[in-house]
């Protein structure tokens, strides 16, 4: 019994710290999304209070700086989306086609005739046309909610921002005073982490838009440029993103009556992407920063998505990393900090090394 005490325990935390992460969300999701972007605008807000700018001018110049760069994304996208509007009618018109097409091969395979198919939608129209009202309701507020919460992490990163020293000495007294220097070796990497990933991220989305337009330009494809902005923006969700914005493509240049090669076309661009961005990109750009395993990566987002929706798919790759760097300095945890990260050999070498070794001499 008592080698299962230890297991047991593990398990009760663990279910507690998910149950506790789960029902303690709208609280927990702005304050982590603030800290990682503190995080991240925190060297230019240190460069600027070393010229003698006072640290919550500071704060606010760079929160200021991060609205506008996301204001000028988000009129981007309008810019382009104004193009896809004007072509709604040719796509709503493209819609219909394929749907009395489905319906024909319905009829024709399945033995539905089309007037059925139509009483069929007709009722099931009528059945949720009560539940419109609901979800009109919902969604509104969903839209509040996240008026709120960004108003929330902009306060925060405001408050962590300007109360970071007090926040650093909080953590400092916590901890014996031999560990001291570990402490804030912890809280150094920590941000390390977060800004290495995070600005790796956006360096990397950016070089993707430039890819994807090009490729889909190439190819054909109508709306090339927000195309290939909203395949970029999707990576910032590892595994999935890639495949949702390819599909999503894939989807408008069928409504917009591409054709099987111009469908081919866009898979052959996803794939070469996918290539460079793997063994070329994240290489570069993103670096080594958050060295976590595949199996953990994957678990990671599948928690994340069950504990705090999409926030916590975006959000997971950052926090293991985070945690990662705290079980590597804690002796108990160390095990936990080996089972999350890579084991990679020192002769293990990615493709960018043996490029370097074909051309070098020996």
């Amino acid at each position: 019994m008592q080698a299962l005490q230890k297991p047991a325990r593990f398990l009760w935390f663990c279910f507690l710290l998910f149950s506790g992460l789960y029902f303690s969300k709208t609280i927990l999701v702005p304050l982590t999304i603030a800290g990682l972007l503190a995080m991240l605008i925190l060297p230019l807000s240190i460069r600027l209070e070393k010229r003698g700018v006072k640290r919550g001018l500071a704060a606010v110049l760079c929160i200021a700086l991060m609205l506008m760069g996301i204001a000028g994304l988000v009129f981007l996208l309008q810019w382009q989306f104004s193009g896809l509007i004007e072509d709604l009618t040719g796509i709503e018109q493209r819609i219909t086609q394929l749907v009395s097409e489905l319906k024909q091969w319905i009829s024709s395979n399945l033995g539905v005739s089309p007037k059925k198919q139509t009483e069929l939608i007709q009722q099931q129209q009528e059945s949720s046309s009560g539940q419109l009202s609901s979800v009109v309701t919902t969604v509104m507020n969903s839209l509040m909610a996240v008026a709120v919460d960004l108003i929330l992490v902009l306060v925060y990163i405001f408050l962590l921002l300007y109360f970071r020293s007090h926040l650093k000495t909080f953590v400092l007294k916590l901890t014996p005073a031999e560990d001291h220097l570990k402490a804030r070796q912890v809280m150094n990497q920590s941000s390390e982490v977060a800004q290495s990933y995070l600005g790796g991220l956006g360096g990397m989305i950016v070089t993707l838009w430039v890819l994807y337009g090009l490729g889909f330009s190439i190819v054909g494809v109508e709306h090339a440029i927000f195309l290939g902005i909203v395949c970029g923006l999707f990576e910032i969700i590892p595994f999935i993103g890639n495949l949702t914005g390819t599909g999503l493509t894939v989807l408008i240049t069928i409504a917009q009556g591409g054709d099987s090669k111009m469908i081919i076309g866009i898979l052959v661009v996803y794939g070469l992407v996918q290539f460079v961005q793997t063994y070329l990109l994240e290489p570069l750009i993103v670096g080594s920063g958050v060295n976590i395993n595949p199996l953990f990566t994957i678990l990671g987002i599948v928690i994340g998505e069950t504990v705090w929706g999409i926030a916590g798919m975006i959000l997971a790759l950052p926090v293991i990393g985070i945690i990662k760097i705290i079980c590597d300095h804690v002796e108990p945890l160390q095990p936990y900090g080996f089972l999350i990260g890579e084991n990679k050999k020192k002769d293990d070498k990615n493709i960018l090394d043996k490029l370097k070794g074909m051309f070098s001499k020996s």
